[in-house]
């Protein structure tokens, strides 16, 4: 893979990043999350920056709603990314003991013991596939699982600004985690989930390279990743689905749910189904919460061919 060519506009991003990153770390965590949080809701307003994509996806989504509850509920979204991007912004520098006392509520947790440890016969563990989605914080979801000690293996895209991108990995991999990024997931994917590792990947966002497919989401057809679904067919290991969302303490509650789909034995039919399964267990998740959701990101901007005209 190409090493990317830095800048000096990244020198200069990076600069301004890191001394913003040790003052909010000053501030302590929540400290921090909350001016986040407070940062994030001048992009809704008065800035006005990707409100109407919000606004218009909200109102798909939530065809019932009025309007005072599209507002409160995308005012929530801004407030909850910018206290995410805080919050994994601080996380340098964060203990094994910081990263646990995050949590409040761990849910199916057996699932992940499941998958990870040999049979009482001595069989292999299974490892898995873990998927999520930009909802609560999910950065921090991987932190969590390296620090109560499972192997974890994240699959990340690269940021435009390279030196960022090598703080990121630092950070991860200073708390334990794995980082593989998403060009060389299908080949060390394998071996991983042969270890009995847990590998996490994000379901929701399209992008151009990856092998995507089009299935319902919040009632239209979005198209979804489908490597989580492929490579635990390929693998024969589960997938389970893991939901990051903040309390109104501002802890954490951790969710793990198997995901289950049909097997027919039609290869492209049976991945199409676990696609839409895991694409399923996100909406049903982000309906609980909604306002923690990334409505920022143009979820529905490509269209299936016979919707084109």
């Amino acid at each position: 893979m190409a090493r990317p060519v830095t800048r000096v506009s990244h020198v200069v991003e990076y600069a301004a990043a890191r001394a913003a990153i040790g003052t909010l770390r000053l501030l302590g965590w929540r400290t921090a999350a909350a001016a986040g949080g407070a940062l994030a809701r001048l992009a809704y307003a008065p800035f006005g920056i990707r409100r109407d994509v919000v606004h218009q996806q909200l109102r798909a989504s939530f065809p019932d709603w009025s309007d005072a509850d599209i507002a409160r509920t995308a005012r929530a979204s801004y407030d909850s990314l910018g206290r995410t991007s805080i919050e994994t912004a601080v996380l340098a520098g964060a203990s094994r003991d910081d990263v646990l006392r995050m949590f409040d509520d761990v849910v199916g947790w057996e699932h992940f013991e499941r998958a990870t440890q040999p049979g009482p016969n001595g069989e292999p563990a299974s490892g898995a596939i873990l998927v999520t989605g930009h909802l609560g914080n999910w950065e921090l979801g991987g932190a969590f699982v390296a620090a109560r000690g499972i192997g974890i293996d994240v699959i990340v895209r690269g940021m435009a600004n390279p030196l960022f991108d090598r703080f990121l990995t630092g950070t991860r991999t200073a708390l334990g985690m794995h980082v593989v990024h998403d060009s060389e997931a299908v080949r060390r994917t394998p071996r991983a989930i042969r270890e009995g590792r847990l590998v996490a990947m994000l379901c929701d966002q399209d992008t151009a390279g990856l092998a995507s497919t089009f299935v319902p989401f919040f009632g239209r057809l979005a198209k979804t990743p489908k490597g989580p679904a492929v490579l635990s067919r390929r693998l024969g290991c589960p997938v389970l689905f893991v939901a990051v969302t903040r309390l109104p303490t501002g802890r954490y509650r951790f969710a793990i749910d198997p995901v289950i789909a049909p097997v027919t034995g039609d290869r492209e039919a049976d991945g199409e189904a676990m696609v839409a399964a895991y694409t399923a267990r996100l909406e049903a998740e982000v309906r609980k919460v909604p306002g923690q959701y990334f409505w920022q990101h143009k979820r529905w901007k490509r269209r299936p061919e016979h919707e084109a005209a």
